[in-house]
């Protein structure tokens, strides 16, 4: 296990309450979007981008900077805001979301915003790019890592399976996914609609490295990442579980908000329980 300064937790716990902030307000602006599967991969995308990857805001293009995948694209006011956070893109083009031509579209889109490494958002098919970056980056010899975040729901595409053989047959060590396994899709819960249990066995079975962590807690995703990167010859999986619209009290759990944006009063109070008045 890793030891983690306390200031460094707090440091990217007020990092992750920004960004639910932004992700209130980006959808509450557009009247539409995804904030219950937003809110729930937030420590995930902050321990990545301010913890773990190599990257470098001031060079997007760098050659040996870790690659970041979103294949669940809904999420993506998070990744926005988290990419304003870093000094990718301005932050006042958050409030733009979804809006006739505004580079932050609904999902991940390159043609629009190139600093991202591809578009997605079609489910299921963010891992098999994730896969061919990183058998470029062998058969390039290069040491950056791929990081794709998947959505438990997407899970059930067969493509997503596809992928996981092929890259552990090539041993492809430098690429990490993560599941956001908030137990919720569009329709319903997932055990309710096409369960993936066992998750962790299924995974383990294709051959990867797999790790169950509780995807809010930093230290635990920070140890899980750091232990991810010393598994040679096989890639790895950190199952995440998490919870869906986490840190809005009334989001939470609620599956209303998966593709519903928080009305004008609702933003008001879900900004008011993350600690700042609207």
């Amino acid at each position: 296990m890793h030891k983690i300064e306390i200031q460094k937790i707090e440091k990217l716990q007020s990092i992750a309450k920004d960004i639910r902030k932004d992700v209130i307000r980006m959808t509450g602006e557009a009247g539409s979007g995804h904030p219950g599967g937003s809110l729930s991969c937030v420590e995930i995308l902050v321990t990545l981008f301010f913890h773990i990857m190599r990257h470098d805001p001031a060079n997007p293009e760098w050659k040996d900077r870790d690659r970041f995948l979103l294949s669940k694209g809904h999420g993506v006011p998070a990744l926005y805001a988290v990419l304003a956070k870093c000094g990718y893109i301005d932050q006042n083009l958050l409030l733009t979301l979804r809006k006739f031509g505004s580079p932050l579209q609904g999902h991940p889109d390159k043609r629009f915003l190139p600093v991202l490494e591809a578009s997605t958002g079609s489910l299921g098919q963010g891992l098999s790019i994730g896969v061919g970056m990183a058998l470029a980056g062998k058969i390039d010899k290069k040491d950056h890592k791929v990081y794709v975040v998947i959505g438990d729901g997407e899970s059930q595409e067969g493509q997503v399976w596809e992928a996981a053989m092929f890259c552990s047959f090539h041993k492809l060590d430098n690429l990490c996914a993560i599941m956001d396994y908030n137990k919720f899709q569009l329709d319903g819960a997932i055990k309710e609609i096409l369960d993936i249990e066992p998750v962790v066995n299924k995974w383990k079975s294709f051959g990867w490295e797999v790790f169950e962590v509780n995807g809010h807690s930093f230290e635990e995703l920070i140890n899980a990442f750091e232990e991810a990167k010393k598994v040679k010859g096989k890639p790895q999986i950190i199952i995440a579980h998490t919870i869906k619209g986490k840190g809005v009290s009334f989001m939470e759990e609620n599956n209303y908000f998966h593709g519903k944006a928080p009305t004008k009063e609702q933003k008001e109070e879900a900004l008011r329980e993350l600690g700042k008045d609207p």
